[in-house]
Formats: structure tokens, C-alpha cells, sequence
């Protein structure tokens, strides 16, 4: 079955709070939460304050994503704040074998994520070490934008190369490819404007969980 992970930046920010227990009452399994820093990527978002917050008032595992620069500097804040599982850009970090090591030591769940230009290859003397690779499917930064078909080689190639982990995907992720993705080897998929903007998400969410 396929995890769902909400992401909160399709959330509105000022109805924060009621928009993820909207996701969760309708099933999701994870919450996806981005973090920005306008130096990675292009763009800015939320801060471990957030993600503390969230811990205090939802049991649900949240699934904190770091697009930032020097992950290794705040790796230990955000897996305090709360991160169940923490996932860092192969090509932010400076030891990518050591920041997964150090993450798991620190009690979270290690995960690595791929811009869309980078090979699956890239990361394979890591795979070891990963309980999830996430495959960007659009260029981190923003929300809202097209899905890029041709990642979901990148999803095939990392079973072939024998990554049994989580595969998950964020970007432009709907129910129209989330067949593709599945077939493909993804096990967790992202969703934001597809579930925040959805008038039944709980169908939505059900849907997802029934793709074969």
C-alpha cells in the first residue's frame, strides 16, 4: 500500500493547525513537512519551531525534509523538535555516509532525496545506510508545478539497483501518475495542492491506498 505524506506547504498558513487535522482525519499516513532555507533552494519556508509544534499537538510521523544548505548543522535541532524521519539532499551534504549514520544515531529515521538532475547512481555506496530515497519530481522550491514523467526511471532504477527502502516521491504527485510511480517501485508519495485543494480528501487518500 502506498503511503500518503501531506505536504504542509500546499497548507494555508494562517488556518495551519485545521488544515492538518484535515489531512489526518481523512487517513493520511505521514505528514510531509518542507524546510527552506533560500539558499539551497530558491525559496524560504518554516523553521524546527514548527515542526516542535506539530510534535505537541499530533501523534502522526512527520517526515521533515531539509532543502537546505549544511544539513549537518542542523540535523540534531530538527530530529529534537520532533522529526521521525529526516531526509537530506545528496547534494547539500558534505558526508553524506556519516549524516545518515549520525541521523539514525540521533534516533530519526535516514533518508536521502535526489534533485531531478541527479543520477540514481549518485547515491548507491549510500543506499545502505537509507531507509528512504525520495526522487524529486520537480525542482525543489516551490509547489504547484509540473510533474516530470522522466523521474519515474529514476524510481525504477533504484529497485534495479536493489534498494529495497522507501521509495517516495513530491512534486506534482496526483492520482493520474501515482499508477506509473507504483508500478515503477514507489511505496510513499507526497501530495500537496492534489489533497489541500481536493473538496473529498478522504477519498482521495482511499483511492491512493487501493492503487495495486
Amino acid at each position: 500500500m502506498i503511503k500518503v505524506s501531506p505536504s504542509i506547504l500546499a497548507a494555508d498558513p494562517l488556518r495551519m493547525g485545521e488544515e492538518v487535522q484535515r489531512m489526518v482525519d481523512a487517513g493520511c499516513d505521514w505528514l510531509h513537512v518542507d524546510i527552506m532555507d533560500g539558499a539551497f533552494v530558491p525559496n524560504l519556508s518554516y523553521g524546527p519551531g514548527l515542526v516542535k509544534a506539530l510534535r505537541g499537538r499530533f501523534s502522526i510521523p512527520l517526515d521533515v525534509h531539509l532543502m537546505i544548505a549544511r544539513p549537518e548543522q542542523y540535523a540534531e535541532t530538527f530530529i529534537a523538535a520532533g522529526a521521525d524521519w529526516l531526509t537530506v539532499h545528496a547534494e547539500a551534504a558534505q558526508n553524506l555516509p556519516a549524516l545518515l549514520k549520525e541521523i539514525r544515531r540521533l534516533g530519526a529515521r535516514p533518508s536521502v532525496s535526489l534533485k531531478p538532475a541527479t543520477p540514481a547512481e549518485r547515491i548507491a555506496e549510500a543506499l545502505p545506510l537509507c531507509d528512504m530515497v525520495l526522487v524529486m519530481t520537480v525542482e525543489p522550491g516551490f509547489g504547484g508545478q509540473r510533474f516530470m514523467t522522466e523521474q519515474i526511471e529514476k524510481v525504477r532504477r533504484l529497485r534495479e539497483m536493489g534498494y529495497t527502502g522507501h521509495i517516495q516521491a513530491d512534486g506534482g504527485v496526483n492520482l493520474d501518475n501515482l499508477p506509473l510511480l507504483r508500478q515503477a517501485g514507489l511505496d510513499v508519495a507526497v501530495l500537496g495542492t492534489a489533497l489541500y485543494r481536493s473538496d473529498n480528501p478522504q477519498a482521495d487518500i482511499a483511492r491512493i491506498h487501493a492503487i495495486p
